[in-house]
């Protein structure tokens, strides 16, 4: 079996920070996040979807906070979850102070538009003393003035010069546990950007194609910008925004660093598109599989082709692997043929493998914490 080749990315060196206990930058995994979208203040509904998020695998989960009403919320529902918040804030400092006491993980801020240079000042104090790092993030939609008249549109440039300005004033109050995001609608403007900048600055780079769309059209747009992006090296945390449920954001995240062996989370499905030599309903089979195993985070290759012709060879590299055939269907384990299933139970029996496997695999990294 050779799915554990080393990975041909070289990753880009970046500065370490924490966000809570999540590390971010250096040699951390990519970190995956996503946003909530339900009214902050409504504490009962954004905690039930930062803890869906959560189920999802969800590193890192940011919320909006825009008024000192939704401050105080954020700090309940700060009590109520495991996973690291970030705040989202524009241009009252005094939520940004204000959320930090209440143990905010990350301030999600742009220094150029919370007012003058004390306010900066007593937010990156605040952020200083709390150990809390800065993201800064740049978007291509909303440029200051004096950019959008002097680029005429928005550039990679352009973006690149709005975080520079933005970094240079934390740079003169010596803070440099922070983050940033360059992002744009735009595939190839984005990737541009963060080429650009990727060599001027040592902090970790989030990593995001910013309103992307609906699912499927966002999910493929996000996957050809991230991916040419990470395939560089470049990116450190990245969210996939998407006109849909963020849990869905949270699995396309993880299924782009999985394609690229960044990151491994769940099961990894290799399937074939099926055509008249399936001796199962492929699709079928694959969608009740998926929905069935949603909950399961350990990693596990997983192979469902429904004829003899590319079965046997996928199934030889995987940990579980199916092939189609007449009459019956063969099971192998570990790369080796272990027994026939007919179509009636299918799903039953793979799904009873997967977790037998998934129990196996905890089992087995337990002791070795144990024993450590």
């Amino acid at each position: 079996m050779n799915k554990n080749k080393p990975n041909p990315i070289t990753r880009r060196k970046s500065r370490q920070i924490m966000v809570g206990n999540v590390p971010v930058g250096g040699d951390a995994p990519i970190s995956v996040q996503s946003m909530t979208n339900t009214e902050t203040c409504d504490v009962d509904a954004t905690v039930a979807q930062v803890q869906s998020l959560e189920r999802a695998g969800a590193d890192i989960v940011r919320i909006s906070v825009p008024s000192m009403d939704a401050a105080e919320a954020f700090g309940a529902i700060k009590s109520r979850v495991k996973v690291p918040l970030v705040a989202d804030i524009h241009f009252d400092y005094k939520i940004a102070l204000r959320v930090a006491e209440l143990g905010v993980d990350c301030l999600r801020i742009n220094p150029g538009n919370i007012g003058s240079e004390d306010r900066v000042r007593s937010v990156v104090a605040a952020a200083r003393d709390r150990g809390i790092p800065i993201r800064i993030g740049v978007n291509a939609g909303s440029l200051e003035k004096d950019l959008q008249k002097k680029y005429g549109e928005p550039t990679a440039e352009a973006l690149v010069e709005s975080a520079l300005r933005h970094i240079d004033i934390l740079d003169r109050l010596n803070f440099h546990d922070f983050k940033l995001s360059l992002k744009a609608s735009d595939v190839f403007l984005a990737v541009e950007a963060y080429q650009l900048i990727a060599d001027q600055i040592e902090q970790p780079l989030h990593l995001g194609i910013t309103e992307a769309g609906g699912l499927r059209s966002g999910t493929v747009k996000s996957a050809v910008g991230l991916g040419m992006l990470l395939r560089q090296g470049i990116g450190d945390t990245l969210r996939v925004s998407l006109a849909a449920d963020p849990v869905e954001e949270i699995k396309v995240g993880f299924d782009i660093l999985k394609s690229l062996k960044l990151r491994n989370k769940g099961i990894n499905f290799i399937a074939c598109p099926s055509c008249s030599r399936q001796n199962f309903d492929v699709i079928k089979v694959m969608n009740e599989l998926e929905a069935r195993t949603e909950d399961i985070l350990t990693p596990l290759d997983v192979s469902v082709i429904g004829c003899v012709v590319n079965g046997p060879g996928e199934a030889k590299e995987t940990v579980i692997g199916l092939t189609g055939g007449t009459p019956n269907n063969l099971i192998y384990i570990d790369g080796k043929p272990n027994h026939k299933v007919t179509n009636n139970n299918l799903v039953d029996e793979l799904e009873r493998l997967i977790r037998s496997k998934v129990a196996e695999k905890n089992k087995q990294q337990q002791d070795l914490i144990t024993k450590a």
